[in-house]
């Protein structure tokens, strides 16, 4: 891929099951995530969706090497971070930052936003010259739609779009390259939501920033999204185009998630056939073998229990894990 900023090999995060007190034996493993790979070119938008679960967060966390990788490479800006202590990470935060979900839970209640959006400066050792630091913020305040004055405020005196652009400012503190955005507006009115997504499209253009944009509601990610990345347990089932991947879905899941998402149309949404997945998502626990969806597709032969299917390419700039398209 021309320019690329993030590659991610076989990512597996396992964590172990353990019994006993005194004594502990393992008894198991949950199986977050359990070999995704994808890339992200400069400037580009990847959006990853899936179901609450199926180990989008724990893949993001895992990039920013805030949890362990149990095997697989990622290798960031031509560098394989995969093994890097807290040391050789610290400088790297700078370039790779995160958007939470919460826009509450994320920010301290008891530091003014002043403190918030600068506490990255502070760490990072670009405080010392006091006219500078203050500028900087006014500057990341008007950059998110904020008022230079309300960084003396307390993020309770917010609503939750506003507090969202906080964390927004906060993560834009030391000019990153790559912004993981985790479920950024699953916590926001609906109201709000086009306005905090027009925000992040807004800075791409502006800064030239990187986006893998974690989300479950599939109407966000197509109006922000290049490429849409499908998660089904663990794994990856589907990367296409966003507009390829809406006019013709190929992984039975990602039809499934597709006809969910309701259409304004009364008329319509009542003409359109329905595509009913049946069943339970199995636990990560013990997953299927085979094909992990194969006990809830409708499309299922006898080879997807037995054998899992690899992503392989089908099309340009497209890949599908599914026997039925092999």
């Amino acid at each position: 891929m021309p320019d690329e900023i993030l590659r991610v090999e076989n990512l597996k995060v396992h964590f172990p099951l353990t019994r006993g007190v005194m004594v502990q034996r393992r008894i198991g493993s949950v199986k977050a995530v359990d070999g995704v790979s994808f890339s992200l070119a400069r400037g580009e938008t990847l959006g990853l969706v899936g179901e609450s679960g199926c180990g989008k967060s724990t893949t993001a966390l895992a990039v920013l090497r805030m949890l362990e990788p149990t095997e697989g490479r990622i290798v960031f800006e031509g560098d394989d971070i995969t093994h890097h202590d807290a040391k050789r990470m610290r400088p790297l935060r700078r370039r790779i930052q995160m958007v939470y979900q919460d826009p509450f839970s994320s920010l301290d209640p008891r530091m003014k936003v002043r403190d918030i959006v600068g506490e990255p400066l502070e760490v990072h050792g670009f405080a010392a010259d006091r006219k500078k630091y203050r500028e900087r913020i006014a500057s990341l305040m008007a950059m998110v739609g904020l008022l230079p004055d309300m960084a003396d405020r307390y993020p309770h005196e917010f609503s939750g779009g506003q507090r969202q652009r906080i964390g927004v400012a906060r993560a834009l503190a030391l000019d990153p390259s790559l912004l993981i955005c985790d479920e950024p507006v699953s916590a926001l009115d609906v109201s709000i939501q086009a306005q905090v997504v027009n925000l992040f499209k807004d800075l791409q253009q502006k800064l030239g920033l990187t986006y893998l944009f974690i989300a479950h509601d599939l109407s966000v990610v197509r109006h922000i999204s290049d490429r849409i990345a499908v998660m089904y347990l663990g794994k990856i089932v589907e990367i296409a185009r966003r507009n390829e991947l809406y006019r013709k879905p190929l992984h039975p899941y990602t039809q499934a998630l597709l006809a969910a998402v309701p259409i304004p149309d009364p008329v319509l949404e009542a003409s359109r056939p329905q595509r009913i997945v049946s069943g339970e998502v199995p636990s990560v626990l013990n997953p299927p073998g085979g094909c992990r969806f194969h006990p809830r597709c409708p499309n299922a032969i006898a080879r997807c229990a037995s054998e899992e299917p690899q992503l392989r390419e089908a099309g340009p700039g497209r890949v599908v894990a599914c026997h039925l398209h092999a």
